[in-house]
């Protein structure tokens, strides 16, 4: 996620961002949205992250600015990713450009964070989410159907669907999986559904569940013999339950370019991520209903971010700190 910002004289004369993989990079917009090409000698572009210097799906931009003579460069945060990681700098410095790095680093690091993680430590972003009820607990003792309990009301729900809209994956362990029969999708927003992923370590999950659907692509992550065929929207990963889960969920997440997942379930799921620390984000909605036994909310400790009532919800963000 990237933009770009070229000015001359204070005045801004273009701007762009990326809209895709694969489209053009914010450079590349910015720079053809300017209608005096002549200025562009004299202005400052300013961009987000750093210029790529390689060929990838497009150009490298850092050429671009080169050929268009643009002399002075200001640049959020470098570039972790392999192919630029600090070239694309090198290269315009060693053209003659006036380069900075560094101007607004946090929101730049703020916006790119999925992108940012996924390079540096090899995984996805990931987001812990529960709703509670306001006694702590995240389902009751007895639950009667299998489907969920719901906690949060309607306009929460509108905004989790949104939320798994804005992430590339969305994970549930078994329990939930074969309590909830849980669907997983954006039904209650137009986006794009996630890559569904759940565990299953000794296929106790029932063949007809919604999950195996064939609606979205699911990775079921399983102890058994992962051989079952696969097929476009149903693939399986074996992995070592009694090894550390998180980390090996993490690594599978990764080798498929998933760069942010939102972990919704269960509590033992949850609380595994949290006791290994690895998680970046905690998403906890608190509704009103109280169920005085049942399973307990995971227990964790983080830096809380904002918080926000939705008509009678109270969500609370938390980062790990």
């Amino acid at each position: 996620m990237v933009g770009s910002v070229i000015v001359y004289d204070e005045n801004i004369i273009g701007e762009g961002w990326h809209h895709k993989a694969g489209a053009p990079h914010a450079e590349v917009n910015a720079i053809q949205s300017v209608s005096d090409k002549t200025l562009l000698k004299k202005a400052t572009i300013y961009v987000s992250l750093e210029p790529c210097s390689h060929f990838g799906k497009t150009p490298p931009c850092s050429d671009l600015i080169i050929a268009k003579d643009i002399k002075k460069v200001v640049i959020g945060i470098m570039d972790p990713f392999v192919e630029v990681a600090g070239r694309g700098i090198k290269k315009l410095m060693d053209a003659g450009c006036d380069v900075r790095v560094g101007i607004l680093e946090e929101k730049s690091r703020e916006l790119n964070k999925r992108f940012l993680t996924f390079h540096q430590k090899k995984r996805p972003y990931i987001i812990l989410k529960w709703a509670q009820s306001q006694d702590g607990f995240l389902v009751p003792e007895k639950q009667k159907k299998r489907e969920p309990v719901w906690i949060s009301n309607n306009f929460s729900k509108q905004v989790v669907h949104k939320w798994r809209s804005e992430e590339q994956a969305i994970l549930v362990g078994t329990n939930t999986a074969v309590a909830d029969n849980p669907k997983l999708n954006t039904r209650f927003w137009d986006g794009p559904s996630p890559t569904r992923i759940v565990l299953d370590r000794k296929s106790r999950i029932p063949k007809n569940s919604a999950l195996f659907d064939g609606s979205v692509k699911t990775i079921v992550l399983t102890e058994e013999n992962a051989e079952a065929p696969s097929t476009q929207n149903l693939i399986f990963e074996q992995l070592d339950f009694a090894k550390n889960l998180p980390q090996q969920i993490g690594e599978v997440l990764y080798r498929h370019q998933l760069q942010s997942v939102i972990i919704e379930g269960g509590a033992r799921t949850l609380q595994s991520f949290i006791d290994k620390g690895i998680w970046d984000e905690a998403r906890v909605f608190t509704g009103k209903i109280q169920f005085k036994k049942g399973i307990k909310a995971p227990e964790f400790s983080g830096k809380i971010i904002s918080e926000e009532n939705i008509t009678g919800d109270n969500l609370k963000i938390f980062y790990n700190d």
